[in-house]
């Protein structure tokens, strides 16, 4: 199945990925730059590995109020509907514990490889 984009998004994913948070940045920089600030239809997700199908998000404090953890699970819902696992952390987790932040990444990602 083919991940579908939104155009119209272009303009604020790039504006997003001039303007990363530090969590942002340093995990970017172990993951080699992949692919950040991917559009998949009417989201901007801030990490995608194709290969994997493997979405990862960073969650900032916005993301525990009602209304983001609402939003949040629509969003992941609707990525596993095109066959995407979704994996968040908190800006924290990356700030505080990379290693072990990038240690469950490459695991997923060696899992989903896996026939």
């Amino acid at each position: 199945m083919s991940i579908p984009r939104n155009p119209k998004l272009r303009v604020h994913s790039r504006s997003l990925r001039k303007n990363m948070t530090n969590a942002e940045v340093l995990l970017w920089s172990r993951l080699r730059r992949k692919t950040i600030e991917e559009v998949i239809s009417e989201y901007i997700v801030d990490f995608c590995c194709h290969k994997a199908k493997l979405v990862i998000e960073l969650d900032g404090g916005q993301h525990y109020s009602c209304e983001g953890k609402q939003k949040d699970s629509e969003r992941d819902g609707y990525m596993s509907g095109l066959g995407l696992k979704v994996l968040r952390f908190s800006d924290r987790d990356v700030l505080e514990n990379l290693d072990g932040v990038i240690d469950t990444i490459w695991g997923c990602i060696l899992s989903r490889k896996s026939p």
